[in-house]
């Protein structure tokens, strides 16, 4: 990770390296150096109950990753076996190129851009279980 930049906003929490950090009054950005930083902001974090559909299956393995709760290489072949998953159902233009981004960023151990790739399939989930729910 390095290089990421955080932008993060009044009082926003972010986990890094299993470490809470809450950011004060104003806005501001963190430049993260230290390579393969375990960090996960805690307003994207999802929680085990919430758990309940693919694609929030494949993110939690990714935040688990990003949290230091597992080690990235036990979950790699999870991750991957997941997004497969995920590109036999979601086979539109715009969901597999998420899907290729999400593999790409396993692949070089880059998992905050794995799930940053992968939640953005979130909204697309819940409009395709809405509409086989009608």
């Amino acid at each position: 990770m390095t290089g990421l930049v955080l932008k993060l906003a009044p009082k926003e929490r972010v986990l890094i390296n299993g470490a809470v950090i809450e950011n004060g009054d104003r806005r501001s950005r963190l430049a993260i150096m230290t390579p393969n930083a375990h960090i996960l902001r805690l307003r994207d974090a999802i929680h085990p109950e919430e758990v309940t559909t693919p694609v929030r299956r494949v993110c939690y393995i990714a935040q688990l990753v990003l949290s230091g709760d597992t080690d990235a290489a036990q979950a790699r072949m999870q991750l991957l076996r997941g997004i497969e998953q995920l590109s036999q159902v979601l086979t539109d233009h715009d969901s597999r190129a998420h899907l290729t981004m999400a593999t790409t960023a396993v692949l070089e151990d880059q998992h905050y851009q794995a799930l940053k790739a992968l939640r953005c399939l979130l909204p697309r989930e819940e409009r395709l279980l809405a509409a086989a729910r009608t």
